[in-house]
């Protein structure tokens, strides 16, 4: 940036400022390049993008990203103190797709006595032409309670404004920083990019019920496409969300090879919940992928590969909902699509012996992609990690296309196969890894007990409120959010001390609780049969998230009295049960 002088020219007519000699830029990294941002409609605020910075994220971003590899400087990223004393300030630009649009930055610390509440938050306002503004730390008040960075956020006028924006760390005297260079568009048309898709293939399985559902796209048939599985299914780090994923890509895709009369008898489901491993998709999936019974899909594919890390069954979970979608009369071909980390980690050694176990189809990205981001681009890198990462997690629009292109590729490979033959009974014999939740159900307030197929009966108690603070998720192809499990019980600070009771009959449980940052929630304690099994803490996870958890498993149905009571301390704070998956 330059600075300039007020000035004037001879005879004392005003003229265009003399420019001073320009500041020298200091060293610096990016922490976002160029990136796509889209304002989401937020339950408290503005819409915006938000950018979390916990863990290692921030590490990560200036690895990637910034192409950082000094242990010493990264490790400074870790907290505020580290922060100031690495960074001398903060360059932000934002150019928004629609002219004139207003756009705020914001910077937020977690605090020490309360994470989202006593740390420090600034607002700048950005011009939404691109032009940098510089913040400089020392020019502005931080709270002695800052602990840590906590989050980058572009705050919009109104939900869905696009934009692109990038962040720069400038650095104090003494470090330095690589200097980024900008690499070639990727190059989607070109031999080397078709050989890397090629790839992802992993295993072509048994093509019967795949060629079954193209040969009715084809003769006009109603043909329903589905996906579940976390975040990247839902969308996450695409710009639009709903257009952009490789969901509805794919979906174009498929739509293009066998649809009929411009595809309109091609249908489109999608049901990616953020945060969320198949323990939770597999409850889910009745509701979220037959619409209760509503649509029958003809292919489904399953996207957990990155997100069942945390799954207490190590992979029984996966294979039920897989057992669960391939033991449906209309019987829908499965695809098992596993994506990838920034870090080069996914699930797929755990779970691809399911897609074998039962000839499914495979797609890996990890296989396409994470051999070519070892090679500089004059080795034959065809995408980078800058290039097809939005954060450590989630792809860009480019990364989305990769995967989109991967399921192509399989459509377009079992289109040119024969019809193999059909498979003596694939379902009959022992699972790889387990089957115990293949025919669990969603339990909530609005199930009808008397048709659950087990014995409930259900006392609310002090949880007869009801939350509507919930996780919201782009369903379908749909560009707003759908509230998460809104037919849930909730205790608030009124609710009074009574527990809930749950009498049921079932072989297993699992309880889903909503998860939350807000100092208003608390945990609760969870009994069966009059032993504690679980005090559930929606502040592990400290986000607006449903999570699941196992709160028995039986060889056998047999009958249980659950009950859940705040924690003493807890009292006069809410929390919120989701609901329950279960299996007569």
């Amino acid at each position: 940036m330059e600075e300039y002088n007020n000035g004037t020219v001879l005879g004392g007519q005003e003229g265009p400022a003399a420019p001073q000699d320009p500041v020298e830029r200091r060293d610096g990294f990016f922490v976002m390049f160029e990136t796509a941002i889209e304002a989401t409609a937020r339950a408290e605020g503005k819409a915006s993008q938000e950018v979390y910075l916990e863990g290692n994220y921030l590490i990560d971003k200036a690895k990637y990203i910034g192409g950082v590899t000094d242990e010493q400087m990264l490790g400074m990223l870790r907290d505020w103190t580290g922060f100031r004393k690495l960074v001398h300030s903060i360059g932000v630009s934002v150019k928004t797709a629609e002219e004139g649009a207003a756009v705020t930055f914001l910077m937020q610390n977690w605090g020490r006595t309360s994470k989202y509440e006593t740390g420090t938050q600034l607002r700048v306002p950005c011009p939404g032409d691109g032009t940098e503004i510089i913040v400089k730390l020392e020019e502005n008040e931080w709270s002695e309670e800052d602990v840590a960075p906590g989050k980058y956020a572009f705050e919009f006028s109104k939900e869905g404004e696009l934009a692109t924006a990038s962040i720069v760390l400038y650095l104090n005297d003494g470090y330095t920083a690589p200097e980024l260079t900008a690499e070639p568009p990727v190059d989607f048309d070109s031999s080397a990019y078709h050989s890397m898709i090629a790839k992802s293939l992993l295993h072509a399985g048994n093509n019967r019920r795949m060629k079954r559902a193209m040969d009715k796209a084809a003769s006009g048939g109603d043909v329903t496409i589905a996906y579940i599985g976390g975040s990247i299914t839902q969308g996450a780090g695409a710009k639009p969300i709903h257009t952009e994923c490789y969901a509805y890509q794919s979906y174009l895709r498929f739509k293009e090879l066998f649809g009929k009369d411009g595809g309109e008898n091609i249908h489109f489901i999608k049901a990616g919940v953020g945060g969320t491993p198949s323990e939770l998709g597999m409850i889910r999936y009745e509701r979220d992928v037959l619409k209760d019974g509503a649509a029958a899909p003809d292919i489904v594919v399953v996207e957990f590969a990155v997100n069942d890390e945390g799954d207490e069954t190590k992979g029984n979970c996966f294979e039920s909902l897989c057992l669960k979608i391939l033991s449906a009369e209309s019987q829908p071909a499965v695809i098992l699509l596993f994506s990838v980390f920034v870090n080069d980690w996914n699930l797929q050694d755990r779970l691809s012996p399911v897609g074998r176990r039962y000839n499914l189809p495979m797609v890996s990205v990890k296989d396409a992609v994470t051999e070519q981001f070892r090679l500089s681009k004059a080795e034959g890198n065809i995408i980078s990690k800058r290039q097809f990462f939005y954060d450590i997690y989630h792809p860009t629009n480019d990364g989305h296309r990769v995967m989109a292109d991967s399921l192509g590729y399989l459509f377009s490979e079992t289109a040119r196969a024969a019809m193999d033959k059909e498979e003596e009974d694939m379902l009959a014999g022992p699972p790889v890894l387990g089957n115990d939740f293949a025919h669990v159900r969603l339990l909530d307030r609005i199930s009808d007990l008397g048709s659950a197929g087990a014995a409930i009966a259900i006392e609310a108690g002090g949880f007869h409120g009801t939350d509507e603070e919930l996780q919201q998720v782009e369903k379908d192809a749909n560009p707003f959010g759908t509230p998460q499990f809104p037919h849930n019980w909730m205790h608030t600070a009124e609710s009074g001390e009574d527990s809930f009771r749950l009498a049921i009959t079932s072989k297993n449980l699992i309880l889903v609780f909503k998860d939350s940052g807000s100092p208003d929630v608390g945990k609760a304690e969870v009994y069966v049969d009059g032993k504690l099994v679980l005090t559930a803490d929606p502040h592990v996870n400290s986000w607006t998230h449903c999570n699941a958890v196992i709160l028995y498993k039986n060889e056998q149905s047999q009958q249980h009295l659950v009950e859940i009571r705040m924690a003493p301390e807890d009292q006069e704070k809410c929390f919120t049960i989701l609901g329950f998956g279960y299996s007569a």
